[in-house]
């Protein structure tokens, strides 16, 4: 829809061209009215029509003298008709002369005026196609050049001009640097540049896989807050519900200098690995100061997690785990540096359960945690250390079931073995070194699969042989304690008295 606007100082000539012929029909909209010369070109400014449908003979300023005031201020381009109810040729000869094409007496007539306009609509269809063709051509040239800049290709002296010329209505370029996961790279990059279309000095830059550049210009009048500017915000707020690292570099005073905010954009990116999950936009002026470290001992680190692993600690290996993500984030370690010790890790626990003798079990761990594959999406400290705790964990799991597996087959022969030598000086730690196993993981098993404690299944075995000793009525009380197994009378009589309620005499009679 073009916008037209109406200068006539004859009473109920504009309301009749408003009356009686449809704009809306004919693809114009009605932006205004006035009814002289002086008025109708501070119209034309404040409102920018794309048609001016103005009468010749006005008070303070006519018609033509309108025209030909507005094409001396070189102000964009408004296309002019002329309606006056004089016919001679003195006006249609000077309107010509000032480029007006279209010339209607009074009084109008609806089908000749909508035929005429309908002219007029279709130049202003050609010539808007024609500016968006010179601009879009003009668009790719620029975004072309700013391509071999950044790849640091020298270009000729006439682009170089051309550069320049775009940068010199701007106070300053910078460059945004964009990265996002692949699902949502194409819906994205579409609604930046679909948001672009609206900036005069704003352009769209695709680079590496899922990464696309945006190079603004700033006037003096940019509202800005550090290095990041009202477009800036905008696009933080256009990908606020998608996992995207924004950055921007420092802003140079011409497009010739734009590699230099790439780079330092690229810079700036890499802290995203230690932004919040909102993943807020980060400048390289806020950054500059804060070198990343490259040096960091992982020695203790590694110690600390293998032997919660070994001990199937997860509580252990959890705090573990935070502990040295404070430690990275505090230290400010190199992302590349964390991902390393945090690749070398996961193969270290991973080589943990292949030691095991469990190939396949290995192979899917591998599978599930090599960050190494990963190192081209959107990778966080969270991300790497939220991998490494969850292989750990996975791990412990995975060795806390097959100790059971093997504990469902053993269980059995070491209850066995129990009966057997109950009678003799037995504890935890000559268990423990008959069947390998640890004295505590022993006792846990043990208390896990019969529901009492070895001591406890130890006196129950004592005693119950103490009463068939005694059905047997062949021994001294003193005797039967020693053979079932107690140096101590007292500690038989103790046992015996805590199981059964009563003394060893008193169950004799009882049996008797």
């Amino acid at each position: 829809m073009f916008k037209v606007l109406l200068i006539d100082d004859e009473p109920g000539a504009i309301e009749g061209m408003q009356m009686w012929i449809n704009w809306q029909e004919l693809g114009f909209e009605v932006c205004g009215t006035c009814n002289n010369g002086m008025e109708g070109l501070q119209m034309i400014q404040d409102l920018g029509p794309d048609l001016v449908v103005t009468d010749v003979n006005m008070p303070l300023m006519d018609g033509l003298m309108m025209i030909e005031a507005w094409q001396k201020m070189e102000s964009k381009p408004v296309r002019f008709a002329i309606v006056s109810g004089y016919s001679e040729f003195e006006y249609a000869q000077r309107s010509m002369r000032f480029g007006v094409n279209h010339y209607l007496l009074k009084p109008v007539i609806p089908e000749e005026a909508e035929e005429e306009l309908r002219e007029i609509h279709q130049e202003l269809m050609d010539a808007s196609a024609q500016q968006s063709l010179t601009r879009i051509a003009s668009y790719e040239e620029v975004v072309s050049l700013i391509k071999r800049l950044l790849n640091k290709q020298l270009i000729e002296e006439s682009d170089r001009s051309l550069l320049s010329k775009v940068s010199a209505d701007m106070e300053e370029w910078n460059f945004c640097l964009i990265q996002m996961e692949p699902s949502s790279f194409a819906e994205l990059r579409g609604r930046a540049a679909s948001m672009l279309e609206q900036e005069d000095r704003a352009y769209l830059v695709d680079l590496d896989m899922n990464t696309f550049g945006i190079v603004c210009g700033y006037d003096g009048r940019a509202n800005r807050e550090g290095s990041s500017y009202r477009i800036m915000y905008e696009l933080e707020h256009l990908f606020s519900p998608y996992r995207v690292f924004l950055a921007t570099g420092t802003g140079e005073s011409t497009l010739l200098q734009i590699e230099r905010c790439y780079q330092t954009a690229k810079e700036a990116i890499s802290y995203q690995f230690y932004d919040q999950a909102d993943h807020r936009m980060i400048s390289f002026k806020s950054i500059r100061n804060k070198p990343f470290h490259y040096h960091y001992d992982q020695m203790q680190l590694m110690e600390g997690m293998i032997a919660a692993i070994t001990l199937l600690d997860k509580s252990g290996f959890q705090k573990a785990v935070e502990s040295a993500a404070s430690s990275f984030r505090e230290m400010l370690i190199a992302p590349e540096i964390v991902k390393k010790v945090a690749i070398h890790m996961l193969y270290r626990i991973i080589e943990i359960v292949r030691e095991a003798s469990d190939e396949v079990q290995a192979e899917s761990l591998n599978e599930k945690y090599r960050l190494s594959r990963n190192s081209g999406s959107l990778l966080t400290l969270n991300d790497v250390m939220g991998d490494l705790l969850s292989c750990g964990e996975e791990c412990i799991d995975w060795l806390l079931s097959e100790q059971l597996k093997h504990s469902q087959g053993i269980i059995h022969a070491i209850n066995s073995y129990i009966r057997e030598h109950f009678a003799e000086p037995l504890s935890i730690k000559k268990l423990a070194e008959v069947f390998y196993l640890h004295p505590v993981y022993l006792g846990q098993l043990l208390m896990k699969k019969n529901g009492i404690s070895f001591h406890e299944l130890l006196h129950d075995l004592r005693v119950e042989e103490a009463i068939r000793l005694l059905g047997e009525n062949r021994l001294k009380n003193s005797e039967i304690a020693e053979q079932v197994g107690y140096s101590h009378y007292s500690q038989f009589l103790k046992q015996f008295e805590a199981r059964k309620h009563m003394s060893p005499n008193e169950y004799k009679k009882t049996m008797f």
